[in-house]
């Protein structure tokens, strides 16, 4: 089940809002009840991997909560990262691993072709920072099993995103603030998300496909992964967007996960506001104690390509993911070093067009397994293959597309929410009614679409 789905928007959710608010009393037990029910509907035999992992550091954080000795609790925080990294290591890079070992050694092992588990590289992340927290003394390990697996399983956000650290939430899980202020606010929040999603994402994402498919050109590739980045951000921050109006409905504060990251003026900024809950949890719990950028040059390079390396296979278990992170880690690296004084004197136009190609280049990479697609396609784009500048399919193309991607490119910025808060109250009502309705006749009216980081 996914929250742009009619299943989802005309049944699960008003039950779920109903039951919620008419017993009070039984509030978590709903929300648990229900996670359940949504993460079992589409896969409920990984239903007992979640009980699992949520239970092996349930177990752990409790035996770390009343033991001092600095052995034991080393030896336990071992486990639980060990244990946590094998079942996701397991599920989601057997594949990646053996093909590796095939490479290496020209063996003939067979692909284990698992299913991967939906959402586990979200929820392992979480169950893994409780028990970071809990060994450090952050917070106090969870008395209730029952309250603990509510929080791993909440449905707003379980499937993918944000990443919820249990020391953000914490005295939420015990007590909360639900209002009819809060639902109106929360409700809000949503529409936008999945209008964000089912307007926009998916409207970048056929025109990225229609460009590719049409008679390749140089500049036809440049848009192409235009629509594609605009696409996988409209996408994941629409979930995002969706995830945090869910949680404000039900009295949750969740962080946010997205500030308009194309309007950055250097990478690192960039991934200061995208994805800022895998961002802060990299370097809460990699990269400071790896020693930050507080050890030295080379050794803050060292950290900064551990960091990347990893951000890189988290999104998934093939070599392209690999790249992309190196890629980033290299940009990064460079930013902090070589280009750090040479940045003060760069045009702030200079800067958003040297964010705007690197991040097209980038999707490049992110967006094709194969590396002989991800050439092809740089000899294409910098003129090197034997294609025309322009075709006429592409042309066409744009046509079709090009009052979409003008409002996209705008929505990816703060205009539309500066504009927005000017608007009288009674107006934003209406027009949060009538992007509701739309959003629900393009979903009945389109196929199914999973939103993109549900494989990662």
């Amino acid at each position: 089940m996914v929250f742009s789905s009619l299943m989802f928007l005309l049944y699960f959710l008003p039950v779920f809002l109903f039951l919620y608010f008419a017993f009070a009393k039984y509030r978590n037990i709903t929300l648990l009840v229900f996670s359940m029910i949504f993460y079992s509907f589409g896969e409920p035999v990984y239903v007992f991997l979640l009980f699992f992992s949520s239970s092996i550091d349930y177990v752990i954080s409790k035996k770390l909560q009343i033991t001092d000795e600095i052995f034991k609790r080393k030896l336990l925080l071992c486990i639980s990262i060990l244990l946590n990294i094998f079942l996701l290591g397991f599920f989601k890079y057997s594949d990646f691993l053996i093909g590796i070992i095939n490479c290496i050694l020209k063996t003939n092992l067979t692909s284990l072709d698992l299913p991967l588990p939906i959402g586990i590289s979200f929820y392992t992340f979480q169950t893994m920072s409780y028990t970071i927290d809990v060994y450090r003394k952050n917070v106090k390990a969870n008395k209730s099993y029952f309250n603990f697996l509510m929080y791993v399983s909440m449905f707003p956000q379980l499937i993918a995103g944000p990443i919820i650290r249990y020391i953000d939430v914490e005295k939420q899980l015990k007590s909360r603030i639900v209002s009819l202020e809060n639902l109106d606010i929360g409700v809000k929040r949503f529409i936008i998300g999945l209008a964000k999603k089912v307007i926009l994402a998916d409207s970048m994402n056929l025109m990225y496909i229609d460009l590719i498919k049409a008679n390749p050109s140089q500049l036809g590739y440049y848009f192409a992964y235009i629509a594609y980045g605009l696409h996988i951000y409209f996408d994941f921050s629409g979930y995002s967007d969706m995830a945090i109006g869910l949680g404000k409905m039900i009295g949750f504060q969740f962080l946010e996960n997205f500030n308009y990251p194309y309007i950055s003026k250097s990478i690192s900024e960039v991934f200061r506001r995208w994805h800022i809950s895998l961002g802060t949890w990299f370097r809460e719990y990699v990269y400071i104690p790896l020693g930050g950028s507080k050890v030295g040059k080379m050794k803050m390079i060292r950290n900064l390509l551990c960091v990347w390396l990893i951000t890189g296979l988290w999104h998934g278990a093939n070599m392209n993911f690999v790249l992309w992170g190196l890629y980033f880690g290299i940009l990064i690296i460079l930013e902090k070093t070589i280009f750090k004084k040479i940045f003060v004197y760069v045009p702030r136009i200079i800067k958003h067009v040297y964010v705007g190609l690197t991040m097209i280049f980038s999707w490049v990479i992110f967006a094709n397994t194969d590396i002989s697609t991800i050439n092809d396609t740089y000899y294409s784009m910098f003129g090197l293959n034997d294609i025309s500048f322009v075709s006429r399919e592409m042309v066409f193309t744009l046509k079709n597309y090009m009052m979409l991607l003008i409002i996209s490119i705008i929505c990816a910025t703060p205009v539309i929410r500066k504009f927005f808060g000017k608007v009288p109250n009674i107006l934003k009502n209406g027009i949060y009614i009538v992007l509701f309705l739309f959003c629900i006749c393009v979903i009945s009216d389109s196929n199914y679409s999973p939103f993109i980081y549900f494989r990662f």
